[in-house]
């Protein structure tokens, strides 16, 4: 009975865990950019009770007999479906149609990761006008360099190509190629990518090093869509079932607890 009660315990902290997730999804529904995410669990070591034996009349039982210590979260793992693509008002926004992810350079200098492309122009130290994310993270070009334009061109002019060429209307009515594109990278394992907070994701030894899309023409080709955002991709109705299947679980293991609270306290009684 002790035994029952660790167990119920650790199923009743794995589902609070998928409860919080789930939850996390929900608020995040209008999330530019934000990828769903799920709770995996995983079984704890098994305790035996009984080798493979044999009877009195020595017939072999051929089965042990074991029982399961519990459960705990193996893993939250982030789902990179396409999300849904919106329109914007903004002339600077651009959506990933793709595996890719936009490459942005944090305050300490490194470089993150994010599937949000609401971008706007700001200026640099120099005063120059460059690409930046809501953070004010510049963002980065096929080469690793801050997306700059020139100071004779208009941000309302600016076009964004499906490679992420960057553009602008001169003078003469024409439009000018910059020479920089906006940097789309992919990983061999994105699951692995850790998060920074803000749409931000870092890479590391589980993701695998970041690969431009226009430097390895073996990856799939990401498409931007200028004047669009992508939504997030959680789906409000799947999570509201799989918080109801949370809740229940929580509520069994809860009753297990109780259950076995009511046999230690009948077990007790048998002395008095």
């Amino acid at each position: 009975m002790m035994r029952s009660l660790w167990t119920a315990a650790s199923g009743m902290k794995a589902q609070q865990t998928n409860v919080d997730t789930i939850a996390n999804n929900l608020a995040n529904v209008n999330t530019t950019g934000y990828k769903t995410q799920k709770a995996e669990f995983k079984t704890l070591l098994y305790q035996t009770l009984q080798e493979r034996t044999t009877t009195r009349d020595n017939e072999l039982k051929p089965t042990t007999a074991q029982v399961g210590l519990g459960t705990r979260v193996a893993a939250v793992n982030s789902i990179y479906s396409q999300g849904a693509q919106f329109a914007s008002d903004s002339k600077s926004s651009v959506m990933i149609n793709g595996q890719g992810f936009f490459a942005v350079r944090g305050a300490d200098g490194q470089t993150y990761y994010t599937r949000n492309g609401d971008f706007q122009w700001g200026l640099n130290a120099e005063g120059g006008r460059v690409l930046e994310d809501a953070g004010g993270h510049q963002v980065l070009d096929t080469e690793g360099n801050p997306v700059t334009i020139p100071d004779e061109a208009g941000t309302e002019t600016i076009s964004i190509g499906t490679a992420g060429q960057i553009a602008y209307r001169g003078a003469d009515g024409n439009y000018v190629l910059t020479g920089q594109a906006i940097g789309i990278f992919q990983f061999a394992n994105p699951v692995g990518l850790e998060k920074e907070g803000n749409n931000l994701l870092r890479a590391n030894q589980v993701s695998g090093q970041a690969m431009s899309e226009a430097a390895n023409p073996g990856l799939s080709r990401s498409t931007i869509a200028q004047g669009y955002l992508e939504g997030s991709n959680v789906n409000v109705a799947d999570e509201m079932v799989n918080l109801i299947i949370a809740q229940r679980a929580y509520e069994m293991n809860s009753k297990a607890i109780t259950t076995s609270d009511t046999m230690l306290e009948e077990a007790n009684n048998l002395k008095r």
